[in-house]
């Protein structure tokens, strides 16, 4: 229904966009200044639902010739039209409508040139961290002038074909249109001139990156790769392995797919290596590689499923009851690795295609700095932290995160609870949903209103605290809590690590043996209704350390996590030995 949804009113931006432009022609051939104003506005309003929400459609318009570059020229004729029909119709306007335009479509396209050279030859195919690549060609860059004329974008160009048009119209001359045709033409010769010599002083030479690249892996020939082929915005994913990973020990290397994951990737010694294009990736000699482990499920994996002689493991970023730790593209990997039996029994009454034995149990390796107890300090507070999931992908849920309907309230009775608050949402928490945008820019005012400090460095100090930053981790926020609250989600299977009470919101108000049935990480849980009405109740049990819970959670944690006592680092470790043989 979502997709559908979404399709309708893209569908809808698409109209608008072009009816606006079709008026606005039809305006400036009649001189009708009203109708072109109300018809800008309509196009106006399409494209800035095209650039937003409905990139894929825009993608449909570029594949039918009607593109950003076909709906600007649109736009830059109708302006000359209006302007020829409202001063003066004549020889000299009608030069003007074909002339000026095209004269300034000839620098556009040639900044646009310029631009296109910049970005292919000043950011390189590949990056790489923690790898010596040796001597490479230094790509030249053209000067900066240069670069801010191909910065030039319209409608920037249409500040000059506006006055250019009336003067011609005005004077009933064509002198101002050839000039102005004659500078324009010669911007764009000059540009053309440094874009070549741009591109012959950068021949020659020392190797550049990706064959630097080739070399390093077939020098070092990694065995271990961890792949990531998400944005930025998603990269937590990956950074929760990298520790993993660095400890196995192995011959090891970080594959990225997307620049801005690459700049956002958190610290590690292991090399690192981001190739974006497509092609390019695929041409790596990955001959090497014995075990790539999978972070997350994206279109992207396959240039590396592809690889025949590689072990595909998918070790997701976190076990949870969420529909999202079943997906049926899991099947695609030789193994899929979990926590515990849990993990292997959600894949069971799923029916996904996901084979009992291509299942493996490994624990949680990043857990084990969680510490099974809580702060011994004389003047620690009793600390609650809020860990609410994202709005997920479809926006009609809304019981996916306690968010929206619950989150002011839980945060609002927590203060007056008289406990140290510590808000950390997901990282993608108000991505998707305004609502939930919404809700958490008044959480925080509301938190630093009660002397909270936002983005902190460390977990010291402020009364209560706002955690939205890379650090502190989420790891370090569960070794001062008490009392966990969050929803449906991995956050609440890791904490169940330190043995300490937490809470599950229950916002759709599902009966307890049901909903603890249909989430078995919330078997050991204290269960929130949407009203919060049981939250002073959870507080004052949990602080008086008369907590009839802690069995349960016990017995919980091995179902989550794997069996008492073993280490599952040295799991890991295990299991990525058998596989690399």
């Amino acid at each position: 229904m979502f997709s559908r949804v979404r399709s309708q009113q893209g569908l809808a931006a698409v109209g608008a966009t072009l009816l606006g432009y079709a008026v606005m022609v039809l305006a400036g051939v009649l001189g009708l200044v009203v109708p072109y104003a109300v018809a800008a506005v309509v196009a106006v309003a399409g494209e800035l639902a095209l650039a937003g929400r409905h990139t894929g459609t825009a993608t449909l318009l570029d594949k039918a010739g009607l593109g950003e570059t076909f709906r600007r020229l649109v736009r830059d004729l109708s302006v000359a039209l209006l302007v020829v029909a409202t001063v003066r119709p004549g020889v000299a306007g009608t030069v003007a409508v074909l002339l000026l335009p095209a004269a300034l479509w000839t620098l556009a396209v040639a900044t646009n040139a310029v631009t296109k050279v910049i970005d292919g030859r000043v950011d390189p195919p590949a990056y790489t961290r923690n790898i010596d690549l040796g001597a490479l060609r230094r790509v030249p860059v053209p000067p900066a002038w240069a670069r801010q004329l191909a910065g030039l974008r319209m409608p920037l160009l249409n500040v000059l074909l506006v006055p250019a048009a009336v003067v011609a119209a005005a004077l009933d001359r064509v002198a101002p249109v050839v000039v102005t045709g004659l500078v324009t033409l010669a911007a764009g010769l000059v540009t053309a001139a440094v874009l070549a010599l741009t591109a012959l002083r950068g021949r020659g030479g020392a190797p550049g990156v990706l064959p630097a690249v080739h070399d390093w892996m077939a020098r070092e020939r990694p065995e271990v790769a961890l792949y990531f082929a998400g944005p930025a915005k998603d990269v937590y994913q990956a950074n929760m392995w990298l520790a993993p990973v660095e400890a196995t020990g192995r011959r090891a290397v970080v594959l990225l797919r997307a620049a801005d994951a690459f700049e956002q990737l958190a610290d590690t010694r292991l090399p690192v290596i981001c190739v974006p294009a497509g092609v390019d990736f695929m041409n790596l000699d990955l001959s090497s590689l014995r075990v790539a482990l999978y972070a997350a499920n994206v279109g992207a994996n396959i240039h590396l499923l592809r690889e025949p002689g590689v072990k595909h493991v998918f070790v997701g970023h976190g076990d949870s009851d969420k529909q999202a730790s079943v997906n049926p593209y899991s099947k695609v990997y030789d193994e899929v690795w979990v926590a515990g039996p849990a993990g292997r029994e959600r894949y069971a009454r799923a029916d996904v295609g996901v084979l009992d034995r291509d299942i493996v149990e490994v624990g949680r390796p990043q857990l084990a700095g969680v510490h099974t107890f809580g702060s011994g300090a004389a003047d620690h507070r009793f600390t609650v932290l809020y860990a609410p999931t994202w709005e997920g992908w479809l926006d009609d849920d809304p019981y996916h995160t306690s968010l929206v309907l619950m989150g002011e309230r839980i945060v609002s009775g927590l203060l007056a609870g008289d406990v140290r608050v510590i808000y950390k949402p997901h990282p993608l928490t108000g991505t998707r949903s305004p609502k939930a945008r919404a809700v958490h820019e008044r959480i925080v005012s509301r938190i630093k209103a009660a002397g909270g400090e936002t983005d902190p460095s460390s977990l010291d100090g402020a009364a209560h605290l706002v955690v939205t930053g890379r650090t502190p981790g989420l790891f370090d926020c569960f070794n001062v809590t008490d009392l966990l609250v969050s929803d449906v989600s991995s956050v609440v299977s890791d904490f169940v690590q330190s043995e300490r009470p937490y809470v599950v919101a229950n916002p759709a108000g599902l009966p307890e043996d049901e909903f603890r049935r249909q989430f078995p990480t919330a078997r050991a849980a204290y269960l929130l209704s949407a009203d919060c009405g049981e939250l002073t109740k959870i507080l004052d049990v949990t602080r008086a350390g008369d907590d009839p819970m802690t069995g349960a959670r016990r017995e919980l944690k091995e179902y989550l996590l794997g069996p008492a006592g073993s280490n599952p680092m040295d799991r890991f470790r295990d299991e990525i030995g058998r596989l690399c043989g």
